[in-house]
């Protein structure tokens, strides 16, 4: 049998990936941006958390490029930088309903 173990840092930012997927917080934000696309305002209204709360997140969500913005003006919009991590989502979301 060929093993041909995965690279070291790759290794490092599938974890990061999933610590990301691990947050009941950034599950429903990236549930929300997967649906349309938001402002933090919007985003904490949708999801009745406060505006710091959830800029904390998207700050951390979009270091990992799991998320981008856009700016218009004065307010930045976020949406998936692509999705890849979507399909892990729903895949652990069918996976939870499947168990349940």
């Amino acid at each position: 049998m060929n093993y041909n173990p995965i690279d070291e840092k790759l290794i490092d930012q599938v974890s990061l990936t999933f610590k990301a997927l691990a947050d009941p917080t950034r599950i429903r934000i990236l549930d929300l941006l997967f649906q349309h696309e938001c402002s933090v305002s919007q985003i904490a209204h949708t999801l009745n958390m406060n505006q710091s709360a959830i800029s904390h997140q998207l700050k951390y969500l979009k270091q990992l490029r799991l998320v981008k913005s856009r700016r218009d003006k004065t307010k930045y919009y976020y949406s998936p930088d692509d999705y890849h991590v979507m399909n892990l989502l729903e895949q652990a979301i069918e996976h939870a309903k499947h168990i349940n």
